[in-house]
């Protein structure tokens, strides 16, 4: 069952939500009416009857089409509805809103913040990572929760560690950019929240690009499901003079989109002219990797051309905190540039953004429409462009194929290379010097991921070119460059540069290298300039006194077989004194150390075989078993039947 809306002019329909059927109670249009909405957007228009009508719904929908409150709203009225037939208890959970990341959830439960105000007796909570579970779980065992946003992974860990948690009654389920919450590893996670849940629930699904994995999660945690697709209608150049056609498309309507072809060694210089162009807009440039957001951050406010510019980087390897605050101070800005990966490409509502910048083509292109969708939002105006090197080109007719349509923007001409001052940044700040080396290593192996890999082929990066262009000083030796004879051309090296007399500008840390340096180079000498004494050698191999290494088996038992022959050698030399009358029989035993009867007996079996063996046995004739230790005696079994003469 489809449910598909257009709009008829523009992004906002002419329905308001007062005309919405069935009707929304006065405590939710006086919310919206306080947050400035009045008129619905298509998917709003489309879902909000649909999920208060008891159906369940997967939503596929351009980005900043008004997805959030198309489920908050019937998320709210929905909860309402159920607490009026009866009160909540404590800890009975009516609710649950999940989105991929934090600053989406965190988003989201702002957004809802009024509207949950309207739910008497009703405790909501956001539940996202970086915070203390400790706390959490004190104030959830304390105060009690009715409603739950967050992120998987945290809403997993919470409902695995209190079993005093209520699901049994839960009314409605929302999981917004479900795309991206298993495209980020969330899958068991999910499955798992599932399973918890009464299946006699409402379960809306929200995304804006549908994926195999999402049919297939529509399956499992939705009942008939009906989908609502919402496309807008993007004008693109005709073949013919200025004509324009209309097209089906995934982008906003007001988003008007550009690519940029050029090398990579004037991509940086390239991005600053367009900086500087642009100076008085605000601005998102996303990039590839964290380690290239922290190079950036710290590299392009020491720009001549950007001196004054507001310029914030952003990533998931921040702390929780430096990211709130980070993403807080630029949406408080009319102007300023966010750097940042694709932790910020999702859902996302920060106010005024003109220009979406993709530095660096995402590794997904599911994500390309997402990071754009930034901008435009809910009918107003914005631009975005990507920068492309010759040989990418391709990935403009592949976007063509997915609806995604752009025009060409020509580079810009007579540009500053800013090259020199990066790396003379570098020269003067180690710290810079290391986070470029990163930035490079890990964007090359970031590189290698891409899904369209046909296209973006990183055995043929130009890894000279690219070096330049992020103003190294050389070119990192790691094995996909040394193994896979990547080209090093366009590459300009520096003469009489030693690497190791570049010093942190930073006082502190230099300090710390310089201490770690001097005790590398002291153990160094120690080593060099110490002898190694030579062993002393063991005279007896029964000194105890002499220290010793644990010996092999091997070795054991050769020293066990030299041990045996000396004693056959000692007691041969005894037997043959006693016939010769040197020594008579009552010294000869007293010297073999003979007891009774029957050790007598014995002894005289060993010296007839020894005899055997030294006298005769010269030629190969050895006796066909090893001899055996026996009470402190010996005894050699030999067939030869040898004896002394």
């Amino acid at each position: 069952m489809a449910n598909t809306a257009d709009p008829p002019t523009g992004t906002l329909t002419s329905t308001t939500f007062s005309d919405l059927n069935p009707p929304l109670s006065d405590s939710v249009l006086e919310a919206l009416k306080e947050g400035g909405f009045v008129r619905c957007t298509p998917v709003q228009e489309a879902t909000i009857p649909l999920l208060l009508g008891h159906k369940d719904v997967a939503v596929d929908a351009a980005t900043g089409s008004g997805k959030t409150l198309a489920f908050l709203v019937p998320f709210v009225e929905i909860v309402m509805r159920s607490c009026a037939v009866s009160p909540p208890r404590k800890h009975q959970v009516l609710g649950m809103i999940i989105s991929p990341t934090r600053e989406l959830s965190s988003q989201i439960y702002h957004v809802a913040e009024p509207f949950f105000m309207k739910l008497p007796k009703m405790n909501s909570m956001l539940l996202v990572g970086g915070v203390d579970i400790k706390s959490e779980l004190k104030k959830i065992e304390e105060e009690g929760v009715n409603i739950l946003v967050g992120t998987p992974g945290k809403l997993y860990d919470i409902m695995d560690r209190l079993d005093m948690l209520d699901f049994r009654d839960l009314e409605i389920l929302i999981l917004d950019e479900a795309d991206r919450l298993l495209e980020m590893g969330f899958q068991k996670q999910v499955t798992s929240i599932l399973a918890r849940l009464p299946k006699q629930r409402r379960t809306g699904l929200f995304s804006a690009t549908q994926t195999e994995a999402v049919e297939e999660l529509s399956r499992a945690g939705l009942r008939n499901p009906v989908r609502v697709e919402v496309k807008t209608e993007a004008k693109s150049k005709g073949n013919f003079g200025n004509s324009y056609q209309s097209a089906p498309s995934k982008t906003p309507l007001g988003l008007h989109m550009e690519y940029m072809i050029c090398e990579s060694s004037n991509k940086s210089s390239q991005l600053v002219a367009f900086l500087s162009q642009y100076s008085s807009k605000k601005i998102i440039i996303y990039f590839m990797t964290c380690a290239c957001v922290d190079y950036w951050g710290v590299v392009l406010p020491q720009i001549k051309a950007l001196k004054g510019s507001k310029i914030t980087p952003l990533h998931g390897k921040m702390k929780q905190v430096n990211r709130e605050k980070a993403l807080a101070s630029f949406s408080s800005l009319p102007s300023g540039i966010l750097l940042c990966t694709d932790v910020a490409a999702r859902g996302l509502d920060i106010p005024g953004v003109d220009w979406i910048v993709q530095y660096d083509p995402p590794q997904d292109p599911n994500v390309f429409i997402h990071r754009a969708g930034r901008t435009a939002r809910i009918g107003r105006q914005g631009s975005a462009v990507v920068f492309l090197s010759p040989k990418e080109e391709a990935y403009v007719e592949f976007l063509k194929l997915r609806r995604v349509p752009l025009e060409e923007r020509q580079c810009s001409v007579d540009v500053t290379d800013i090259v020199p001052q990066i790396r003379q940044a570098a020269k003067e700040d180690r710290d810079v010097m290391e986070k470029g080396v990163k930035a490079f290593v890990s964007f090359v192996r970031a590189y290698k991921e891409h899904h369209c890999s046909y296209i973006f082929r990183w055995k043929e990066l130009d890894v000279g070119n690219l070096a330049m262009g992020y103003g190294l000083l050389q070119i990192p030796s790691m094995p996909e460059v040394k193994h896979h004879s990547l080209s090093t051309d366009g590459f300009c090296t520096i003469d009489d540069l030693d690497l190791s007399l570049i010093k942190y500008k930073d006082k502190a840390r230099e300090k710390q290298r310089q201490k770690a340096l001097k005790k590398k180079e002291t153990e160094a000498g120690t080593s060099h300039d110490a002898k190694p004494e030579k062993p002393k050698k063991k005279r007896d191999g029964n000194d105890a006194n002499v220290p010793t290494k644990k010996k092999t088996g091997r070795q054991r038992r050769a020293i066990q077989s030299k041990e045996d022959y000396e004693e056959l050698e000692q007691e041969y030399r005894l037997l043959k004194k006693l016939k010769k009358g040197v020594i008579d029989e009552e010294e000869y035993e007293r010297l073999m150390g003979f007891g009774g009867e029957a050790e007598e007996d014995e002894r005289q079996s060993d010296v007839e075989n020894i005899s055997g063996i030294i006298v005769k046995g010269k030629k190969n004739k050895k006796p066909t078993k090893k001899s055996k230790q026996k009470g402190g005696s010996w005894k050699s079994h030999s067939k030869s039947g040898l004896t002394m003469r």
